[in-house]
């Protein structure tokens, strides 16, 4: 892994900032939350890529009420990337 962010996917409606700050929290020392998608995804900032690592392998398939978490390390956007796009 080369960041700290983290990519959450399949969260679900009732989750909380909250309660991905106390799972994420866990692991390592928590920067910043965002859930995005009416909750279906978000991102966990953590302050070291080294917790980071140890949440996405600990928290990759988590179940939260019924609803196994994706975790994966988040990647920038594919304008960032440099990606050309035809218009």
């Amino acid at each position: 892994m080369q960041g700290s962010t983290l990519y959450i996917g399949n969260i679900g409606a009732k989750a909380s900032k909250g309660l991905l700050n106390d799972l994420f929290s866990r692991y390592g020392r928590v920067i910043e939350i965002k859930i995005l998608g009416k909750n279906a995804f978000g991102f966990v900032e953590m302050s070291e890529e080294s917790e980071a690592i140890k949440a996405k392998d600990a928290l990759n398939g988590f179940n939260i009420e019924g609803r196994n978490l994706i975790v994966n390390e988040a990647r920038p956007p594919a304008y960032a990337r440099g990606r050309n796009f035809r218009r």
